[in-house]
Parts: C-alpha cells; structure tokens; sequence
C-alpha cells in the first residue's frame, strides 16, 4: 500500500512539472496578431491604360477595358489561368496582330472551358493558377520554350 502511494505521489510530481513547464507565466503574455482576412484581388494588377496608339490596340483595349469594367468586376475572379483570358487577349494582340491575337484567344478559351485533366497538361503559377501565357503560343522559336506540368512558376 505504501509502494502504491508512493508511485501516485512521484506521478502526479511528475504530472505537475510537465504543466507548469509548458505553462504560461506573467512575464510572458500572449500578443495580439494582425491578421489579413483580404483576399488579394487579380483586379489591381489590370492597366486600364492605353500605351499604344495603334488603332487595332485602341480597339481592342477599350473593349478589354468595357468587359473588366461591366462584366469581370462583377462576376469576380474565376479564371483559372494567369494571365486571365482577357489579359492574354491583350498580350496576345501586342505580340502578335489583331487576327493572331484573336484566334490565339480562342484557342486559349477552347481549352479554358475542358476542366478534364488541366494539371496535366499546364504548370501551377504562385496563386495556383494554371500558367499560360500568351509567349508559349507564338511563331516566333526563340521565345517559345517548354514548361513541363506540375512545376511551379513564380
């Protein structure tokens, strides 16, 4: 009976140590943390400027510019490319020409709307965003290079 005392008593010293090693003291106070519930937004990285003054480019960028201002602002971000189709409209038709553009943009779409195996075909940006920028898809050999899938892109 003693021997049984005895271990409860070295358990419970044992018990209390453990608890008041890992316990909070006066000198050490739990701070308050900012944090950042804000999602960050593709919208402020949009340029509603016009740089250019080719009237293919005008054209084009204002209607960019109506489908940002009325239809993508509203229906908020569910592109899952970077950049969004839109953008790759505009950097598509900058680096190439208005029918080029176009058709590229097209492509583009086509394959946006086939949600079946897209991480296999397409590498991950650093917002998750599958990476397709328009420099992958021009005639141009020196400035198409391979991105294998499943690789990260920053």
């Amino acid at each position: 009976m003693l021997y049984s005392i005895r271990n409860s008593f070295v358990l419970i010293l044992i018990f209390l140590f453990a608890v008041s090693s890992v316990a909070q003291s006066d000198w050490q106070r739990w701070e308050k943390s900012e944090i950042n519930y804000l999602k960050t937004s593709i919208t402020s990285e949009r340029d509603f400027s016009y740089s250019n003054s080719n009237l293919t480019y005008l054209f084009s960028k204002t209607l960019i510019n109506t489908y940002w201002l009325l239809i993508s602002d509203l229906d908020g971000d569910n592109c899952p490319f970077h950049p969004s189709c839109s953008s790759f409209l505009i950097q598509s038709i900058q680096e190439t020409n208005l029918l080029q553009g176009t058709l590229m943009f097209f492509d583009r779409f086509t394959r946006d709307s086939n949600p079946v195996n897209r991480e296999q075909h397409y590498p991950v940006y650093k917002n998750y965003r599958y990476y397709d920028p328009p420099a992958l898809y021009t005639l141009n050999r020196e400035r198409v290079h391979y991105i294998p899938p499943y690789t990260v892109v920053e």
